[in-house]
């Protein structure tokens, strides 16, 4: 009797993957991850009907899709558009890039 399938889930560089799988292992090994990303609280089984869907459609393929967006999973995605901050540049990088001004001491 083959194993039920449970779908997990886990965002890696610049993409959100799932995988419909047998067990966590074997979603780790898929995934390629070197550590176990469901200890670290970055990976999880999911229930969300539409990743379940797109998972089950295509057993133990890695489905993916940009990382943070709510678009649908697919075995090839487009990369991320929405970098975050406005006119794509992190607010973070618009401080480092301001020049600190130093006293001169003597």
């Amino acid at each position: 009797m083959a194993k039920k399938l449970k779908t997990y889930q886990t965002s890696l560089g610049f993409y959100d993957l799932a995988i419909a799988a047998p067990s966590m292992k074997s979603a780790l090994e898929a995934w390629g991850a070197g550590s176990n990303l469901f200890h670290q609280g970055v990976a999880k089984e999911t229930t969300e009907p539409d990743v379940v869907a797109a998972a089950m459609a295509n057993p133990g393929v890695v489905i993916k899709r940009p990382a943070g967006s709510n678009g649908r999973f697919a075995e090839h995605s487009d990369l991320p558009t929405d970098l975050g901050g406005e006119d794509g540049i992190d607010k973070r990088e618009k401080v480092r890039s301001k020049p600190k001004k130093r006293a001169l001491r003597r």
